[in-house]
Parts: C-alpha cells; structure tokens; sequence
C-alpha cells in the first residue's frame, strides 16, 4: 500500500503536468457556489428585480465566489453589506432571506455557530412565508440548520431537523435523484458522528452514484462526498478502499485549492490515519505536520478543523511515546476549546481521554481516573451508553486500573467495552490506544 508521500508526489505531479489550471479552478468555484447555496437563491417569476435587489445580489456573489475557496473572513463584509442593503431599502422578504442563508452558512463554517442558528432561523421563518413549510427550498435551509445542530453537539435535534428535509425532499423527488442525494449525504455523515456506521454506510450507498453521474467524478462537491465516505472506511479497517478514494480526492482538490490550502486537510489527515495503520509513520507525521503549518494563523478555517489537527497530532506523539509532547499539543486542544462558541465538545472528551492516556504512561493515575470522568461526562450528554467514543474511555479505564492493581474492575469494564464494540460492528479505536 502506497505511503502519504507516494499519494503526495503523485498528486503533485499530476497538478503540475495540468495547463488550465486557473480556468477550471474559477469554473470549478463558481459551479460549487451555485450547488451551496440554490436553496436561498431562486427567486420567484416576475418582471426582473428592482436595482437594490441586483446590488445584493452582486455582493452575495462576491461572497459565494470567496467562500468557495475558503475565504470566509473576506466574504462576510460583502455578505453583512448586503442584509444591511436590502433591509434598509426595505427590499422584498426573498432578498432578505437569501442574504440571511448565506450569512448563517458562512457563520457556520467560521464556528460562530451561535450566529448561525439565529440568522438560519431568521432566513427560515421567512422562507416559509414566503413559499410553504415543504417546499424543496425550505428543504435545503433545514440541511444547514442540521449541519448548525451537529456542530453544537445537539444530534437528535439535528437528525430530527435533517430528517424532515428529507421527507421534504421525498415528496418532491426521488429518493435517488441527484436533488435527494445530498440529503442522504449528511445523514450518512450525521450517523457516522453517532455511532452508527452500518446506517451511515446504507446512506451513503444511496447517496454516492447519484452524485457523481449528477456533478461529474472531479467535481469538488463529489470530492468532498468522497472524503467523508473515505472516512467511515477509515473507522470499518477498509484502508485500501479509503487509500483508493483519497488517491483520486487529492489531485483534484489541489487542482482547485492549490497545493497547501488549509481546506486539503481533511484529506491528509485520513491518509495520516492509513499510514499510521498501515505502520507508515514518517508519512504520517509530514502530513500531520503540514496539516498544522496550514491552519496555523488561519483565521478562516474554524475551531474544529484546528482541533482536530491537534488532536492527531497529540495521538500521533503519543503513539511515538513522546508523552511529554502529546500532552503539551492536547493541552492546547483543550485550551482552545474552553471558551470556544459551539465547542466541539467531542473533540474534547477525545482530548481528555487521551490526555489520561499520557497520564497512565507517566504514572499520574490519579488525574488519569478525573480526566476519564471527565471525558464520559461529557460523552454521555451527547452520545448514547453505545457510541464508539464510550467504548475508548472505557478501554482507558481498564489500562488504569490494569496499572493499579485493580483487575476485577479492569475486567468488568473491558466487558462493557467489547459489548459496545460488537453493538457497533466497530473494532476500531483511535490510535493512541498504544500503550505500554
């Protein structure tokens, strides 16, 4: 199986040998920015808008071209110039809307996920005077507000909420259809999240197909289908699957960001992830370290993206048994998440579980047992007793008390997490499970 850096150098290669590459990169964007946002942007058949509507629409275009390429910070003037324009010349409900749509996507993808929800319900509430509670529309504005849900940890809210867009999207569309099918992506994304991987991978055997014959293989929407189902992969063992997914995601995605944008690291982190499975280690750490220099500084990219850098990264030095360096970069996870607007707070159970982890090894079992209590805590207001993420606190737990002396405990909690590994159909765990 091919390293990172044979991924990486043939990846680079193919950009390299490609002569049109700034044309398809502006056609590219501008192809996602229609598929991102359609929901809020159609207007309804009349005699062409007045010229302020045209005004907001030009500055909303603006936006979408740089939020295409990541460049949220430098949108969001052009995207709050035109809500404060079309309110102020009291523009028609639909131009508010879209301005408010908009606003709440890029909101959520900066992390200001409070924000977020405001402006989406705001940009809802008028969408559904505008047109009717189940129109596909109000479909589309439901998927973002999901996405909103599943950033802040609220999963049922976000499965309910996500759920009736699709029922929605059932009434007006096939199942299959090309329009359905990215319903059915954040479902499969969303299930992932919860634990359930075999739901996850039915979704996204509807989902996939339909995406690629309706968007083209090279699309960046399809790549970006294709990483999240590179990732369930990762989570089921299937690494030469995933391998063969983030051989055809990267060239593509380099070919539109250029080589060292911060919006290609969620693809060096699953192959990151293949290479440390795979005992490639010196792959993973250039990519682990790439993944970093890219979103430091990056005021664009969002809490949860830097996060989970650093999260790798911490597991990464701990799997190497440098315990002193894993702890001072899961550290800073945990510090950055602290006072983060809709922190991750998956991400930082992980952190603490692993930081427990980096106790065990130096002896420190006392703050070992707290950090463990303090990862399921959180673990069980948003997950159920069965998520995967119990299943590795637990299995901290039994090298603790391994450590201590303490083996009917040990074994009564390896029993629960072997229960909820078979529950799961999930031998996976992360990879700083290593431990002496």
């Amino acid at each position: 199986m091919a390293g990172a850096a044979g991924i990486v150098q043939r990846s680079t290669t193919q950009h390299a040998e490609r002569s049109t590459r700034n044309a398809a990169r502006s056609v590219v964007l501008v192809l996602l920015c229609g598929s991102l946002f359609v929901g809020g942007t159609a207007r309804a058949g009349n005699d062409g808008p007045a010229e302020g509507q045209l005004s907001c629409a030009s500055l909303r275009s603006m936006a979408r071209i740089y939020m295409a390429s990541g460049g949220y910070e430098k949108a969001q003037p052009f995207l709050q110039r035109a809500l404060d324009l079309a309110q102020g010349q009291n523009d028609s409900d639909l131009e508010i809307c879209a301005c408010m749509l908009d606003l709440a996507y890029l909101y959520k993808s900066q992390g200001k996920l409070t924000e977020a929800e405001r402006m989406c319900r705001s940009g809802l509430e008028l969408q559904e005077k505008i047109y009717r509670e189940n129109h596909p529309y109000v479909a589309y504005t439901l998927r973002i507000l999901s996405e909103i849900y599943r950033g802040q940890a609220r999963y049922q809210e976000a499965q309910s909420t996500l759920q009736r867009a699709i029922a929605i999207m059932q009434g007006a569309r096939p199942d299959d259809d090309e329009q359905s099918a990215p319903f059915n992506v954040d479902m499969a994304r969303l299930l992932v999240e919860r634990g359930d991987l075999a739901g996850a991978q039915a979704y996204f055997d509807k989902a996939v197909s339909p995406i690629e014959n309706s968007f083209g293989p090279e699309h960046l929407y399809t790549t970006k289908v294709l990483t999240s189902l590179a990732g369930l992969y990762v989570l089921q063992k299937r690494y030469a699957d995933a391998e063969r997914l983030t051989s055809r995601i990267l060239p593509v995605q380099e070919e539109v960001y250029g080589p060292d944008h911060y919006l290609l690291v969620p693809v060096w982190l699953l192959i990151s992830q293949i290479d440390q499975a795979t005992g490639d280690l010196p792959s993973a750490k250039v990519l682990l370290d790439k993944s970093r220099k890219a979103v430091e500084n990056q005021t664009d990219c969002g809490p949860l993206m830097k996060a989970e850098v650093l999260v790798r990264l911490g597991e990464f030095h701990l799997l190497s048994k440098d315990y002193a360096r894993a702890g001072e970069v899961l550290q800073k996870v945990l510090n950055s998440l602290e006072n983060t607007d809709g922190a991750p707070r998956h991400l930082a159970a992980t952190a603490l579980n692993d930081t427990a982890r980096v106790c065990i090894n130096q002896g420190r079992y006392t703050e070992a047992e707290t950090l463990c209590h303090r990862a399921l805590d959180i673990l069980k207001t948003i997950f159920d007793e069965y998520h995967p993420s119990v299943a590795d606190v637990l299995e901290t737990q039994v090298q603790l008390h391994r450590q201590m002396g303490r083996t009917t405990e040990a074994a009564a909690l390896e029993q629960q997490a072997q229960e909820i590994r078979a529950r799961q159909h999930v031998a996976y765990t992360p990879m700083a499970k290593a431990l002496p």
